[in-house]
């Protein structure tokens, strides 16, 4: 079964997670946040596996690309503007945005490809941004260990800072800057947590990085 259709399968499940789990989901739209205010203003982006718009309509994201026909239905009905694809083949020409942004890095399929595409389609000076579980810290060991039980993860990759600022050189992105959140176990987050500078500490981590 392919990642897509295993969202297809379980849209439901996907969207309780955030309703009982919501002061984690909003520790990380202000660690996005944090680097998305640092932008210019009326700017045009996409969010790359958007889902079910959990982060592209609070955010103000207008447009993206996701693969699950289920999940980008929900995305619809919240405004969202959804082209069906995937992140390792965007629909889109070049140079066409000032911003991407990925939260999903774990479900590709091949990430290198997929940051080839980001930067391909992203205007010169634009950015891209990605929000992932840092694969030293625990909240993605918890999920590492218990991935056989888990509907979405058991597939997953996940990805040190490391292997993400190599990823990101490689890709041909200059001047990364970090902001994390989500300090302490999942199961201990009770407040909404302000993101701080760097990383290293909290397990979701947000790097902005641009093509020059």
């Amino acid at each position: 079964m392919t990642q897509a259709e295993i969202f297809d399968r379980h849209v439901e499940e996907y969207e309780k997670w955030y309703d009982d789990h919501s002061q984690v989901y909003e520790s990380e739209l202000l660690a996005i946040r944090e680097q998305l205010s640092k932008l210019p203003e009326n700017i045009k982006g996409i969010e790359v596996g958007l889902g079910t718009g959990r982060f592209s309509v609070p955010l103000g994201i207008k447009e993206g690309v996701e693969p699950s026909r289920a999940m980008a239905q929900k995305a619809i009905k919240r405004g969202v503007e959804v082209m069906e694809g995937t992140a390792e083949r965007l629909k889109y020409g070049d140079l066409q945005f000032d911003f991407v942004l990925f939260v999903t890095i774990c479900h590709l399929n091949d990430i290198k490809d997929a940051l080839s595409e980001a930067y391909r389609v992203l205007k010169h000076q634009g950015v891209v941004l990605i929000g992932f579980l840092d694969k030293e810290r625990s909240i993605a060991t918890q999920y590492i260990e218990k991935r056989k039980q888990s509907t979405f993860y058991a597939k997953a990759n996940f990805y040190t800072v490391a292997r993400i600022q190599t990823l990101l050189k490689e890709a041909r992105f200059k001047d990364l800057e970090f902001t994390q959140t989500l300090f302490g176990d999942l199961e201990d987050i009770e407040n909404v947590q302000m993101p701080k500078p760097g990383h290293g500490e909290g397990s979701f981590v947000v790097v902005k990085a641009t093509k020059k």
